[in-house]
């Protein structure tokens, strides 16, 4: 009899545990700011990967020679994520002698990838973790709500997002400012061959830095959003509703006075 009792508390035990663990749509989430947010957040780190991680440009100088028939050339010095300037050198026309100067020796200034690489990195990392939690949020909304752990990890990695989000953003809007000095007007006092005589050098043009721009717009974006989020999910820890009033309230106990 007792051993019946026990088969049968155990399989009402076991049906809600399964169904806490296993996976069950439930879309509701997303209609509620913190699982909202979180898309947010998610759509957000695209956009800051990609517009920084994606971004190829050039600038071009134009060079005459002081000879009785100047005519201007084109070199030009190509870059990209993750921004060592410092390996990307000249090139001339194919075949053309540009003033007797070797053009490939001679580079931009400056290795900013430890900024570029740090932001591109964590917009990655971020994207992946927001995958993973709203497929928390949609495919196990049970077992997260009542899993003190799972909230508390949440709680943790969006305080700490929120502050690394800051740190990348300003680190790589600090490298960005840098990189268009590198690679602007200054560029032609910079280059020896362009302060010698017979070398005649003259900024052309650089490409628009315009996705660069947005990537920092939206890195701060998404320090805004996760900070705001915080809010949300600390509305679900222990911290903001404690445990021991909602067991007490779920066991059906009576809470305590509360003064006399």
């Amino acid at each position: 009899m007792a051993s019946g009792k026990y088969m049968i508390t155990w399989k009402l035990s076991c049906k809600k545990d399964c169904r806490m663990s296993s996976f069950q749509l439930n879309l509701n989430p997303l209609k509620e700011p913190l699982g909202f947010i979180k898309v947010l957040e998610w759509i957000a780190s695209i956009f800051a990967f990609a517009t920084c991680g994606g971004f190829k440009g050039k600038t071009e100088i134009q060079v005459a020679c002081q000879t009785s028939k100047p005519d201007n050339k084109t070199i030009t010095a190509t870059f990209g994520y993750p921004f060592r300037l410092n390996e990307a050198s000249f090139q001339t026309p194919q075949g053309v002698n540009v003033c007797d100067v070797d053009w490939k020796s001679h580079v931009l200034i400056g290795d900013y990838s430890s900024a570029a690489q740090f932001y591109v990195t964590f917009a990655v990392f971020v994207f992946l973790y927001c995958i993973a939690a709203l497929l928390l949020y949609v495919g196990y909304t049970n077992l997260y709500r009542d899993s003190r752990k799972l909230l508390m990890i949440d709680f943790v990695v969006t305080l700490v997002a929120t502050f690394l989000w800051l740190v990348s953003t300003s680190a790589w809007a600090k490298a960005l400012t840098d990189i268009k000095t590198a690679t602007g007007r200054n560029i032609v006092q910079e280059l020896l061959p362009c302060n010698q005589q017979g070398v005649i050098c003259h900024f052309g043009s650089v490409t628009s830095m315009g996705s660069l721009n947005v990537s920092v717009i939206f890195g701060f974006l998404n320090m805004i959003l996760w900070g705001g989020n915080a809010w949300f999910v600390y509305k679900e820890t222990s911290l903001h509703s404690p445990s021991n009033t909602s067991t007490s309230h779920s066991q059906g106990g009576i809470p305590p006075p509360t003064g006399i």
